[in-house]
């Protein structure tokens, strides 16, 4: 009977200490959405619901993530990735939802296209210095991005405010001032209200809404799909428009590429080489953007992915850019952000290779910085092998291919040299099945690099 006693109590207490480890797992495995209320002046009556990683900087980017018509705040936490890649890179995401017109952001009344307007564009600074406050979000890096709605109060939001945000990327959006009154706006119809105006004109729309500003203006990325059926495709070059006019840029690109298959890019850069404005046009996409890996490029712009970039985000920024946009310069980086390939691969070789993923339920993203400890390199090829059953199906800064396991990124035209101490970063979208373990090691034209 007491042996029957002892290992019942042995169970008992198997079983509890396995329920205290899963409870303890699950409260520390991952941050939770959190609606915020009482937030400050709330004109627009929107709602604020908050994303802080638990990995979070100390003085963490704050990136307003704004969802299409007919939309929420909860629901773009869920169908985006801008959670995910806060978790990796420990900014903050604030996910706003709208009340009025099939939940659309105000876009079309007078107050929505003047500073201090009594609707959204004032509960969407709220949101933002509440952030400032409460978590000690650096003012010096706020960002807003968001889809079709979303993305015209991204056009709204920079147009508004030029000293608050840095950059903006709008996906199926529309320039500021589109819409004259709410009978213009119409959200689900196939129109292009927007088209017809000169650079001039779209541009004088920003500065007359800021007639005393003379700081410099917010970098903009645009994305919009040849096939889309609500917003007109026709609305890019508008956009284009605007932010070049703005910016003081020849509406005549300084270099354009595909990035992957289906993607055209169109940069403008300034005299400096800082890319200012880029747009991409995604063939044969519908209503249905961010998807396939676009949100982490969108970050990747923004400058807060802690990596080298593309010439967007190279050392050679202008003076009126704040510090902090540049990469390199995040000294409040997670800890969580140091690169997850542990140093296996005992040869040094002339480079040093950085993997770094982001992984959800059969899905992930990867960032790879690429650091050249030997010659100057002028051209590049990195290989590696999966150990599992990963599958790249889309990838940025680089021509990505796959053959089995073994896989092959090669330079794009505008990040083909690696000087000698310099370094080089890409990433891509992929699946897998049971574990998403990392590549052992990695090659540079054919050298074996070390990791980390």
């Amino acid at each position: 009977m007491k042996r029957l006693l002892a290992v019942l109590a042995g169970v008992c207490a198997a079983v509890l200490y396995a329920a205290v480890t899963l409870v303890s797992a699950q409260s520390a495995a991952a941050a939770t959405l959190t609606e915020v209320t009482n937030f400050g002046s709330n004109p627009g009556n929107l709602r604020m619901h908050l994303y802080v990683p638990n990995g979070v900087q100390s003085n963490p980017a704050i990136v307003l993530a704004m969802h299409p018509c007919g939309g929420s705040g909860p629901g773009f936490y869920s169908s985006s990735e801008f959670a995910s890649l806060a978790d990796r890179y420990g900014f903050i995401v604030i996910y706003p939802s709208a009340s009025k017109k099939s939940n659309c952001f105000d876009n079309w009344s007078d107050a929505s296209k003047v500073r201090g307007g009594q609707t959204d564009p004032v509960s969407l600074m709220s949101m933002i210095t509440y952030v400032e406050n409460q978590y000690h979000g650096d003012p010096n890096r706020v960002f807003a991005t968001g889809s079709s709605s979303g993305a015209m109060m991204t056009n709204a939001m920079l147009g508004l405010y030029p000293e608050v945000f840095k950059a903006g990327a709008a996906f199926m959006g529309v320039p500021f001032t589109c819409f004259p009154n709410e009978a213009a706006y119409s959200p689900g119809g196939n129109s292009a209200p927007c088209v017809g105006k000169t650079a001039q004109q779209w541009g004088d729309a920003v500065r007359n809404a800021n007639p005393s500003y003379r700081g410099p203006w917010p970098r903009m990325q645009l994305w919009h799909g040849t096939n889309d059926n609500v917003v007109a495709y026709s609305e890019l070059e508008e956009e284009i428009k605007q932010w070049t006019n703005v910016n003081g840029l020849s509406q005549t690109p300084t270099s354009t590429d595909t990035p992957q298959s289906g993607w055209s890019r169109r940069r403008y850069a300034d005299s400096s080489g800082t890319v200012k404005v880029e747009a991409y046009t995604i063939q044969g996409a519908g209503h249905s953007l961010p998807s396939g890996g676009m949100a982490a490029v969108a970050i990747q712009f923004f400058g807060l992915t802690g990596t080298s970039q593309s010439p967007s985000q190279s050392p050679s920024q202008s003076p009126s850019q704040s510090p902090s946009q540049s990469p390199s310069q995040s000294p409040s980086q997670s800890p969580s952000q140091s690169p997850s390939v542990t140093p296996s691969d005992p040869q040094t070789g002339a480079c040093r290779v950085s993997y770094r993923p982001n992984t959800w339920n059969n899905g992930f993203t990867a960032d790879i910085t690429v650091t050249n400890t030997g010659a100057a390199v002028n051209g590049w090829t990195v290989t590696w092998s999966w150990p599992g059953n990963q599958q790249v199906t889309n990838a940025w800064n680089a021509t990505v291919t796959q053959s089995g396991t073994q896989v092959t990124a090669r330079n794009v035209s505008y990040n083909a040299a690696i000087p000698a101490g310099g370094s080089t970063s890409f990433g891509f979208q992929g699946t897998y099945s049971g574990t998403n373990t990392a590549p052992a090691r990695f090659t540079l034209n054919g050298t074996a690099c070390a990791n980390g």
